[in-house]
């Protein structure tokens, strides 16, 4: 076999599956070619390496990093198991790099994202965003919604992120409260899947435990979260802390009684063909990882998220 090298710079197609040794090269997600040119891109993978909204432990900056690192360990495979198909041979993915914002100046960092991520929605081309702390779902929901209306919610996770906040505040807890109050996300065709901390309130979204999960099967979960959603626009959010901490310990507020990555991935599985129209994987915290677990298995999930937007 003759392996070629550093396609993140080399590669000649946005499509297909081109085998690099994992070991080695620039590490792009997937070893997709790194570049700002979206005009034949469908979906580009973001970097949002931002965690000043953290109210545990920091360190989620990292995490696009270690992501697209790991991620090399899957980019050799023609199919992707699950699916039947490689993702890359119906979409053209590119690697846009990271956001940019000035870490100074908290205060404006939600605008400056909103405003990339409307730029680069107006060429027509999805986001696969990497973070990060799960703020940053905020303003990229914003600029969704812009583009789509007001969007169904599809978010796992270990907590709700909707305890009610005042304006301005950036927290990583409560911008689905004000997604909600703002008309962004319409919380009774949205699905939040995994909790497992209190919240006094619903606030209209409908919420299932990690427990629901595991009394039931991910075919169940799946089928519930498509009644749900039906057609409507979605975006999928996933906090890496919906996984017990035993399959991702590198997270920044770990709840134990969390998901397996076998179940999370199945229902993953069973959501293709929705109106997919945007997607992250946040709160990857390196710092606090073993053996590169959590970052693999928020490479992977990403990995499928692509997998879901080719059905839609």
């Amino acid at each position: 076999m003759q392996f070629k090298t550093d396609l993140a710079f080399t590669r000649e197609s946005d499509r297909g599956t081109v085998v690099e040794p994992a070991y080695g090269g620039a590490t792009s997600f997937m070893r997709r070619r790194y570049t700002r040119d979206l005009r034949d891109a469908d979906v580009a993978v973001v970097g949002i390496p931002f965690d000043l909204a953290t109210t545990n432990r920091s360190g989620a900056r990292l995490g696009p990093r270690a992501i697209r690192s790991i991620s090399s360990n899957l980019a050799w495979e023609q199919q992707v198991v699950g699916w039947g198909f490689d993702p890359f041979e119906r979409l053209a993915v590119v690697d846009y790099g990271d956001f940019a914002f000035d870490p100074g100046r908290p205060d404006l960092v939600p605008a400056e994202l909103r405003s990339q991520a409307q730029a680069l929605m107006a060429t027509d081309t999805a986001i696969l965003a990497l973070g990060g702390d799960h703020f940053v779902t905020y303003p990229l929901l914003q600029a969704c919604a812009e583009k789509h209306g007001a969007l169904s919610l599809i978010h796992f996770d270990a907590h709700s992120d909707t305890w009610e906040d005042e304006a301005g505040r950036i927290d990583h807890g409560t911008m689905f409260w004000h997604a909600a109050q703002e008309g962004i996300v319409a919380p009774s065709r949205s699905v939040q899947m995994g909790m497992r901390t209190y919240n006094a309130s619903t606030h209209g979204y409908n919420v299932y435990s990690a427990g629901w999960v595991h009394d039931h099967s991910a075919a169940d979960a799946a089928a519930t979260i498509r009644g749900i959603v039906g057609d409507n626009p979605c975006y999928l959010s996933f906090d890496i802390d919906c996984l017990d901490p035993a399959f991702a310990p590198g997270t920044g507020t770990p709840v134990v009684g969390g998901l397996s990555t076998h179940q999370a991935l199945s229902v993953l599985r069973g959501l293709g063909g929705l109106n997919l129209v945007g997607m992250d994987l946040v709160e990857v915290a390196p710092a606090y990882d073993v053996g590169e677990v959590t970052a693999l298995a928020g490479a992977t999930l990403a990995l499928n998220m692509l997998c879901m937007y080719a059905q839609r």
